[in-house]
């Protein structure tokens, strides 16, 4: 016991090549966690650094409101934290639920389908199934970051934000093929087209080959969420190719929002 803190679980050892810095304020949020609360004197014992070590971490960490004071001037985790669960809690929610419908997609199609949420200025790839018996795809995208302006599903995410949100994600689009859409003007009548038929199609806007169809996810506010998508080469991923997935696309979709909380109100005059 150091300071009248039980040292119930020893640090374990820091990994091979972490920053110090980083790995201190990883320290000080996981003794906040385990204890409560606790002060600067306190977390310099436990972490076996100076104390004015541990003032400029809690420093750094209050700024980003990770740690935030009690009304006694001890240390306790911050509200900056729940946002950052939150927004991890959202996306392992979406994943969970989508992951049925994926599989079957997948199945009925025979072809890979990605889902994707939005990540900073990119689209991220949370999950992706490939087609029972069919070739694995070249590419695994789960965790990879793909230019939201040049795919299916960065389209389907950024079709209902505003003006100033797409500008301010896209900034100036990248070329990566001929047919990527690099003016802003143009990529707003694609997004418009998007928000009017519920689904995006882009043929060898990434890569000349690939051609995807999205549909979005929406969650209990009937926000978009995230983006689902079948994908397969372009060169069976014709028109009617695309048409005879299309319906299969929008049914899984329309599932997984149902599953994440979205109920859609038919307006549709009597």
């Amino acid at each position: 016991m150091r300071n009248g803190v039980a040292r119930s679980h020893p640090r374990p050892p820091s990994p091979t090549g972490a920053v110090q810095s980083v790995d201190r304020a990883m320290a000080v949020l996981e003794l906040l966690a385990r204890h409560g609360t606790l002060g600067v004197t306190e977390l310099a014992a436990e972490i076996g650094v100076h104390k004015s070590t541990v003032s400029r971490l809690v420093s750094t960490l209050e700024g980003r409101d990770l740690v935030t004071p009690d009304r006694t001037g001890r240390l306790q985790l911050g509200p900056g934290l729940m946002r950052l669960a939150g927004a991890a809690g959202a996306r392992l929610d979406v994943v969970q639920e989508a992951r049925p419908a994926a599989r079957l997609l997948a199945t009925r199609t025979q072809e890979t389908v990605n889902l994707v949420v939005l990540g900073r200025d990119a689209a991220l790839y949370v999950d992706q199934v490939v087609a029972p018996g069919a070739a694995s795809p070249n590419y695994n995208w789960v965790g990879q970051h793909a230019p939201l302006h040049a795919t299916s599903n960065g389209k389907m995410l950024l079709c209902e934000l505003s003006d100033a949100e797409l500008v301010g994600l896209v900034g100036e689009p990248a070329r990566f093929t001929p047919r990527t859409v690099t003016d802003l003007d143009a990529l707003r009548a694609d997004l418009a087209l998007a928000r009017s038929r519920g689904y995006t199609v882009v043929t060898d806007e990434l890569d000349v080959g690939l051609t995807a169809v999205a549909a979005p996810v929406r969650n209990l506010h009937g926000v978009i969420c995230a983006s689902l998508s079948v994908s397969g080469p372009t060169y069976r991923m014709g028109e009617e190719r695309v048409a005879e997935i299309l319906p299969l696309l929008l049914e899984a979709a329309e599932d997984v929002s149902a599953r994440m909380g979205w109920r859609q109100v038919d307006t549709a005059p009597a």
